[in-house]
């Protein structure tokens, strides 16, 4: 049986379905989610779904998890995990106390968590994939014009506005199709791309303090010192300056260090061509060979991130010449 009709027979097995979703969440993961929410109500509309985590004003715009989820429904209920690599980054960890697991994840599959497994590492979003799921079980499933909406507004996000190399002809099509329903495409671009005066302004220092090695290799340290007189709200976060580095023409690799509450730094790492995942894995990461994450517990540590970066940089080039 195709792991996606065998997916649809174990959600049909079920009253209850909790999806989850990885913390600090993007536009695929909380698209993934809503729309399956949104998918499984319109289409069964006797069960019970809900869509747990932490709510993030700066996503409104796309939905909401629900916020008031009992302990009791998970006793029997199944749980599905979308767009989540490893387990340590569930949110909520009451995912793990429902009767069954499904994950379905378009991250490299190294913590191989859940009951049921649907892992697709060369597709450009879980959001993709999910379209794909309901496309092999049309017959038996209902796409709601919001579920439409979200599911292109993760494609979008994951893609970089279709310019990452994850985006095939079949992203191409599925975002053509999930276009043709009842919702605003240009709303969902605009929604995407608008910052706010604060992170525009913390934009320009990214482009003003960026240091670019002679390799190609380029880092920025975002402490709280630096970051606290931008103003950020509640809607705002850094992750929007994240793919600024890579306008620049010179730059290959980069690593952005931001400070966390604990005083460690989240590295957040982009590449337009050297794999860049075996660096975050030695620094406690993961993730894509062209988007990664890690972390560092002090100045050393960063300093020795941007050593491996730069060498990393370095010898692609090398090889390539």
């Amino acid at each position: 049986m195709a792991i996606e009709i065998a997916i649809l027979e174990e959600i049909k097995k079920y009253e209850t379905i909790i999806i989850h979703r990885h913390q600090r969440p993007d536009p695929d993961c909380i698209g993934a989610q809503l729309a399956l929410r949104a998918i499984l109500r319109e289409s069964f509309p006797d069960k019970t779904v809900y869509a747990v985590g932490k709510h993030y004003p700066g996503f409104d715009w796309m939905g909401q998890a629900d916020q008031e989820v009992p302990d009791e429904a998970y006793k029997d209920a199944l749980v599905i995990v979308v767009d989540t690599a490893n387990q340590p980054r569930v949110d909520d960890e009451r995912w793990s106390t429902g009767k069954a697991v499904v994950k379905i994840d378009h991250h490299p599959n190294e913590d191989a968590f859940g009951d049921l497994q649907w892992v697709l590492d060369q597709a450009s979003s879980t959001s993709e994939m999910l379209y794909d799921w309901f496309a092999a079980n049309e017959a038996a499933l209902t796409m709601p014009d919001d579920a439409a909406r979200l599911l292109y507004a993760g494609i979008v996000g994951d893609t970089g506005r279709f310019m990452y190399p994850a985006t095939t002809g079949n992203t191409m099509a599925v975002a053509g199709k999930l276009m043709g329903y009842n919702f605003s495409a240009t709303e969902v671009n605009q929604a995407e791309d608008e910052i706010s005066p604060a992170v525009a302004k913390l934009s320009a220092y990214v482009y003003q303090n960026l240091e670019i090695l002679p390799s190609g290799a380029a880092y920025l340290k975002l402490s709280d010192e630096v970051v606290e007189p931008f103003g950020l709200g509640k809607g705002d976060s850094t992750s929007a300056i994240v793919p600024l580095p890579g306008k620049i023409t010179s730059v290959v690799a980069w690593a952005i260090f931001v400070e966390s509450k604990d005083h460690t730094y989240r590295i957040r790492l982009r590449s337009k061509g050297p794999s860049i995942n075996g660096l975050a894995k030695n620094h406690g990461g993961g993730g894509h060979a062209l988007a990664s994450g890690a972390g560092a517990k002090d100045q050393a540590e960063i300093d020795q991130v941007i050593h491996e970066l730069d060498e990393l940089v370095a010898n692609a080039k090398g090889e390539n010449e």
